[in-house]
């Protein structure tokens, strides 16, 4: 089965093309992606649209071109129907309903988070791991349990990643900060004290952001430092309550997704606690941990397979979910 996905939840507008009857990541024929970039602060939502709107025929051409099909092969046409931004997730979601009317080709939408704990087992053979996503939006500690991927911890206020964009944007960063700030802290080695807000299971950044602030804006303190210390504090904060949901579900092996989950720091100090466990962790490649089609369109081809009644949708009643979670979808394909 050929499969077309589109990705648009938020800056990224993404189209992938994928054939089931290839292995692994094999299946992948290709995968483009076109970033909004605004050129100061952080997203804008209309900015966002209009990008998207503006460069969706030129990234499905190519994407079809670097597949080597046309939409007469396209089996099955999928979307990123959920959560995201509202005027992003409708440019993509319209964008579907059109092809899927031209091809009279069945649709699915897909939950843009569920799509990265399956390109995540794909990629890594994991079967049932703990899953750490840290994205931009997203900070959830999450696992399958009784037929839905479960939240077991999650934020309190704002996104990982996003909180390290509002203080990058506090420095003076441009979108997307995280790079700068890794790159930042790579030149130092002086932990300074900060805010640490774990509650139970969940977290919290905002104090966190705060007080580095005010740090920054006192002058008192190398930026290196800041940065240093701002990934030491905000990566021992959500691998420790990722920890404890490994140890209250007997699971060995953790699994990061999101776009901070590309962090090298990151991944070093989460290899640490994996081995401490004698588990396993792992992480997509690159290309799979940002947001793209790729992910949209597997999880689509194997929502389809699964259950095809449940999962397709008529193109005239599609429609997309802002706020949809992880929890709310019914997980057909796991027994």
């Amino acid at each position: 089965m050929i499969t077309l996905g589109i990705e648009t939840t938020a800056h990224t507008y993404g189209t992938a093309v994928l054939d089931s009857r290839k292995k692994g990541l094999k299946q992948v024929l290709s995968n483009v992606r076109d970033m909004y970039r605004p050129e100061k602060g952080g997203i804008n939502p209309f900015d966002a649209r209009d990008h998207h709107l503006r460069v969706k025929e030129k990234v499905l051409d190519d994407a079809l071109l670097s597949a080597g099909v046309t939409l007469k092969d396209i089996d099955l046409i999928t979307f990123s129907q959920a959560p995201g931004l509202p005027f992003s997730l409708k440019v993509g979601c319209e964008h579907a309903k059109q092809l899927a009317l031209q091809t009279k080709k069945p649709l699915v939408g897909v939950n843009h988070c569920i799509a990265h704990l399956e390109i995540g087992k794909l990629s890594s053979g994991m079967k049932d791991p703990v899953f750490l996503f840290i994205s931009g939006a997203n900070t959830q500690v999450i696992s399958y349990a009784a037929g839905r991927y479960r939240i077991f911890g999650e934020t309190l206020d704002i996104g990982l990643g996003n909180f390290i964009d509002s203080f990058a944007r506090v420095a003076g960063i441009p979108f997307p900060g995280g790079p700068k700030i890794s790159e930042l802290a790579s030149k130092s080695k002086n932990l300074i004290e900060l805010p640490y807000t774990v509650k139970g299971m969940d977290v919290a950044f905002s104090g966190l952001l705060t007080n580095l602030r005010n740090k920054y804006e006192s002058k008192k303190y190398k930026l290196e430092d800041l940065a240093f210390s701002l990934q030491e504090y905000a990566f021992a904060m959500v691998l420790e309550v990722a920890e404890r949901a490994m140890a209250h579900l007997h699971k060995k092996e953790l699994m990061a997704i999101g776009g901070v989950a590309s962090n090298t720091r990151f991944r070093g100090m989460a290899t640490i606690l994996a081995k401490e466990r004698r588990g396993k962790f792992s992480s997509p490649p690159q290309e799979f941990v940002v947001d793209n089609a790729a992910m949209i369109a597997y999880t689509g081809a194997i929502m389809y397979k699964a259950d095809k009644n449940k999962y397709v949708i008529n193109p005239h009643d599609a429609n997309f979910l802002p706020k949809q979670r992880t929890d709310d979808v019914e997980i057909r394909w796991i027994k």
